[in-house]
């Protein structure tokens, strides 16, 4: 049953903390299953659906994952009692996490199982091109029956190579997915990611990850400066060789970093009219591509600041300014709520990407915020918003993306009037406390 959430006018304030990343503990769940003993992942409570997707996966292969008040205690899977040969797949529900589908089906057929990916909402429609190329041409055989498009099958065995090819500029995803197979081939792999990577750093923090858990790799790229804007380091050409040594090593106890992806609700929060918000738990050297809404708030206009462990921001002079989406897509709704009462003119470029989220996020941004009072226009591949002093308020529905229902309640405090979301319970796939968090704030949100 669908949830309508309605917010009163009022600013948004105080401390809280982050939660855990749901990026970084899909990883250490990864690994921890399929390690030589069992891990701790220490980590705040969390029930997020994507991530619960990834451990009813593990739980399926035979991995426990049971939850006690440090974190999540890892039993790993028994691989020698994994059914190679089953003339019946084994069911894997993902529903809507494109991570959880996009990493577990390459594992999937690494490990030589037939598998068949259940998947929900606009999932079964969010290209797999081309990783799915690269599993067909190493062993693996992909299908999916003509009258269960949201169903897809594989079976195979999945081949060390040194001739895996990916594009950089699609999914890093994809990149990650492959980088967590090849240790369980048990013979050397190689990758080669062609073009300029975007979103890097979620490839750097797979890396680490399996750093963390015993793997070694090799790692041969070359770096140039992007002019545009936000200045990222960019990489071309980027070879990964990963010693297949057949099951990770546990370091026995693994903290998951906080969210910064989820955490900048809260920091565009504080961006906002008379806005105020100090924020715990995030770390400053992550590789979280997401981190850069640190800079951009700052050269929005926003007062951003270190205290020791604490980021805290305030509402400033909030100015025009040009964004490049290309390696930060998830920031851009929340981003657009914010410049929408600021003053002048604020473009958002190379966003294309976020067509194919859980909703079209750019239509989906644009709708919501125009229904809100924003002056706001779509492009082909981004956003064009005129700052205006002030918004209205009205209903809205989120198009079941937790992205758009929480971007609409951050910009409810610059309404003059309630804001009403139709599809509140879509924060579930990924902060199912946000509602909760939003009231320690000083939100009223009343549940209808």
């Amino acid at each position: 049953m669908s949830m309508k959430m309605t917010i009163l006018p009022g600013r948004i304030a105080g401390e809280i903390t982050a939660i855990p990343s749901k990026s970084h503990l899909h990883r250490l769940l990864i690994y921890a299953a399929f390690a030589d003993k069992d891990t701790l992942i220490a980590c705040r409570e969390t029930e997020a659906e994507d991530v619960m997707a990834t451990i009813d996966c593990l739980s399926v292969l035979g991995a426990v994952v049971g939850r006690n008040e440090d974190g999540f205690a890892v039993t790993p899977i028994d691989r020698g009692s994994l059914p190679k040969k089953s003339k019946k797949p084994i069911i894997f529900k993902v529903g809507e996490s494109g991570s959880t589908l996009r990493f577990m089906l390459p594992i999937v057929c690494a490990l030589g199982i037939r598998g068949a990916f259940e998947m929900k909402g606009r999932l079964p429609k969010r290209p797999l091109k081309p990783l799915d190329k690269q599993l067909e041409e190493h062993g693996i055989r992909l299908w999916r029956e003509e009258d269960k498009e949201d169903v897809l099958h594989c079976e195979g065995q999945l081949k060390a190579a040194d001739d895996y090819v990916l594009p950089g500029d699609i999914s890093s995803q994809f990149i990650s997915g492959l980088l967590m197979a090849f240790p369980l081939l048990e013979k050397p792999s190689r990758l080669t990611v062609t073009g300029n990577m975007e979103s890097a750093g979620y490839v750097d923090m797979t890396l680490q990850a399996e750093e963390a858990f015993g793997q070694k790799l090799e790692v041969k790229h070359n770096y140039y400066k992007n002019d545009l804007n936000t200045r990222f380091d960019t990489r071309q050409n980027t070879e990964y060789i990963v010693s297949g040594l057949g099951v990770y090593t546990s370091p026995g106890r693994i903290e998951t970093e906080g969210d910064w992806s989820n955490s900048a609700f809260w920091m565009c929060a504080g961006a906002m009219p008379r806005g105020n918000i100090k924020l715990k738990g995030l770390k400053r050297d992550t590789t979280q591509g997401d981190r850069e809404i640190y800079k951009i708030l700052v050269k929005m206009g926003a007062d951003v600041s270190w205290d020791d462990d604490v980021i805290h921001v305030k509402e400033d002079m909030r100015h025009s300014t040009e964004i490049d989406a290309r390696a930060i897509p998830d920031l851009i709704p929340v981003l657009a709520a914010v410049a929408s009462v600021g003053s002048g003119k604020t473009i958002i470029r190379n966003a294309s990407r976020l067509r194919i989220k859980e909703s079209d996020r750019l239509a989906a941004t644009t709708q919501t915020l125009k229904t809100l009072g924003a002056d706001i226009k779509e492009t082909r591949d981004g956003l064009v918003i005129d700052g205006v002093k002030g918004l209205k308020g009205g209903i809205v529905d989120v198009h079941g993306d937790h992205r758009i229902a929480m971007m609409a309640a951050i910009a409810s405090s610059a309404c003059i009037h309630p804001v009403t979301i139709n599809g509140a319970e879509a924060v579930n796939k990924s902060y199912p406390d946000f509602w909760k968090d939003l009231r320690s704030l000083g939100k009223k949100a009343i549940e209808e």
